[in-house]
Parts: structure tokens; C-alpha cells; sequence
């Protein structure tokens, strides 16, 4: 299977991780007026066909360790576990999250989710595997955090008509960004070899991962379908297979780039010096991928006050001064 055999190599991949966990939600923006739980039933297959599709290519041909299936096979139970879990610990935190921003906004649900989420993972991830440099890996998430705020400051400024702060939104975000901080130590563990028993390889961890993401989707979403919980009217599955074709094909292509970006995030965890701390921080920079999306491509934030487009620069700034001490903590 491949594997990246330099820190050069190992850094790209965190990069294209961050560069695809920041831009599969475009997808759903391919879906107007699609209702957010139909989108996920696609999106939550894609992720698991990304899985075996890379599992069964360049996680089964090559040099580098054991194909795919011998890897599942090989591997102890408890690996096998830990990597479901993490999908499962994933999949709620992720749809816990679209239901706090859908109360109470983006200004709001991000800081508290998205900042918490990197804060918990990276130092939970750290406990279970210290790799790298401690001053400049949380020197760096410190950074990316105030940018994760300045880029909330910015959405608050843009919504004239912001939700208002719910009891409810910020419980909800509290929550999730628990659980998106926590999915990853197990993904970790899942990774991390025990006593006359091989590690559980990238690839195949990505497809317990994916499984863990599906199988948990059946029930979550057929509750937040009959319940949702931004208070909106209960959403028929009819609708699902109601749907244009192109937008089950949106839905499938954002669960594949997802995927993508799950996959190269764990190669380069696994990478010499690296560590998940280093791999997660770089990923969950992911924030800004889609704030650029947001600003360049969207035009979200066009004809905003002036105190929202120097929130903007100085987020982006905030963001590569962190992005680079990250990058830096496994050198030093």
C-alpha cells in the first residue's frame, strides 16, 4: 500500500486533508432547498465507497505494508473496534454540529464546536501518541483558534438577522465539538500496535471508520428526520427518492471527498515524527478552507461592514502563522 516515506510528503497529505474536509459541504450547496438529512443519507454511502475504493487501489498494490483485507484480518478486535467508534463518535458530533449552526448560527455554533473540537482532539491526541515539538504544536492551535474566532466575528458581523443565542444552540455545540474532539484519539488508538499484533493500517482503519459512519447514520438521522432539532417541520423520506439524480450524485461526491481527506489525514499521522496531534491540528484547519470558499468563490461576505473584512484578514493571518508553527512542531 502506499505510504508517505518523508515529512515532506506526510505534510502534503495533512494539507490535502484540510483542503477536503473544507470543501465537501460545497456539494450541498450544488442541492438548493434540499433539507439537510436527505443530503447526509448520500453523503454518508459516499463516505464508505471513498473508503473501499481507496482501500481496494492504493491501500492493496504496493510494497509497504499489508493489503487491505489482509490488514482487517490480521489486526486484533479491539483495533477493529476503536477505528467503528471513532466513525460513530464522528457521524453524531457531525450532525450535532449542522443542527447548532442551523440554531444558532455560525457565529455562534463555530467558535464553540469547531474551537473546542481542536482543543480536545489535539490534546487528547497528544496524550495517546506526544510526537512533535509541545511549544510550537499548541503555540500553533492557539493561533488557529483566535482565527477560528476572528472568522466567527466576521459571519456575526455579515447576519443582520442572526439567530438569537439559545440555550439549546450552545448546549448543542458544546456537545458536538466534545464529540468531533474525541473521535480522533480512538481513530488513534485504532492505529497504534499492541504487544505481538500489527497496527491497524490507514486504509482499512478508514473503512471501519466508514462503516462506523454509515451503520450509525440509520438511526441518527431517521430521528433528527422525524425530530429535527432547529425546530422546523419533521422531513418525509419520500422527499429522498423525490430528489433530482444530480443531487444523490452531490450528496456521494461529498461523502467520497470527505473520505479523501479522512484517508490522507490518517496516512500522515502515521508518518516519522508526526503524530495525530500534528495530523488532526492540520486538518481541523479545514475552518478556513471553507471561509476562503466562503469569501472567494461564494461572495458570502460581499458588501459587509468594514470591522468584518479586518476580522477576514487578520483571521487569515492568525490562521498561516498557526498553520506554520504546526507544521514546524514535528522539525524541532
Amino acid at each position: 500500500m502506499f505510504v508517505p516515506e518523508s515529512y515532506v510528503a506526510a505534510l502534503l497529505l495533512m494539507l490535502l486533508s484540510m483542503l477536503c474536509w473544507g470543501s465537501w459541504a460545497n456539494t450541498l450547496k450544488l442541492c438548493p432547498g434540499y433539507r439537510f438529512q436527505l443530503f447526509y443519507w448520500d453523503y454518508a454511502v459516499g463516505v464508505l465507497l471513498g473508503a473501499l475504493v481507496l482501500g481496494l487501489t492504493v491501500g492493496t498494490h504496493g510494497s509497504t505494508g499489508n493489503p487491505l483485507l489482509t490488514d482487517i484480518v490480521q489486526s486484533p478486535l479491539h483495533n477493529l473496534w476503536l477505528a467503528a467508534w471513532g466513525g460513530v463518535v464522528f457521524n453524531i458530533a457531525n450532525l450535532l454540529l449542522v443542527a447548532a449552526i442551523d440554531i444558532a448560527g455560525l457565529a455562534v455554533a463555530f467558535p464553540i464546536g469547531i474551537g473546542l473540537a481542536l482543543i480536545v482532539g489535539s490534546v487528547w491526541s497528544y496524550i495517546v501518541a506526544p510526537a512533535g515539538n509541545p511549544l510550537l504544536l499548541f503555540g500553533g492551535i492557539a493561533l488557529v483558534t483566535v482565527a477560528i474566532l476572528l472568522d466567527a466575528a466576521a459571519y456575526r458581523s455579515r447576519e443582520k438577522n442572526a439567530p438569537a443565542t439559545t440555550l439549546r444552540g450552545i448546549v448543542l455545540s458544546l456537545v458536538a465539538g466534545l464529540l468531533m474532539g474525541s473521535f480522533y484519539p480512538l481513530v488513534a488508538r485504532a492505529m497504534s500496535s499492541v504487544p505481538s499484533k500489527p497496527a491497524l493500517g490507514p486504509y482499512a482503519t478508514a473503512v471501519l471508520f466508514a462503516l462506523g459512519v454509515l451503520v450509525s447514520t440509520v438511526p441518527a438521522n431517521f430521528l433528527l428526520m422525524r425530530k429535527p432539532l432547529d425546530g422546523r417541520p419533521p422531513v418525509p423520506f419520500k422527499d429522498y427518492w423525490n430528489a433530482l439524480n444530480r443531487w444523490h450524485l452531490a450528496g456521494l461526491l461529498g461523502g467520497a471527498i470527505w473520505c479523501l481527506g479522512a484517508v490522507a489525514n490518517f496516512l500522515g499521522s502515521g508518518a516519522h515524527k508526526v503524530g495525530p496531534a500534528v495530523s488532526y491540528s492540520i486538518g481541523q484547519g479545514a475552518t478556513m478552507v471553507s471561509a476562503c470558499w466562503g469569501v472567494f468563490v461564494w461572495h458570502e461576505f460581499a458588501g459587509v461592514p468594514a470591522v468584518a473584512r479586518r476580522s477576514l484578514v487578520l483571521m487569515f493571518i492568525f490562521f498561516l502563522l498557526g498553520l506554520g508553527a504546526i507544521a514546524l512542531a514535528p522539525l524541532y
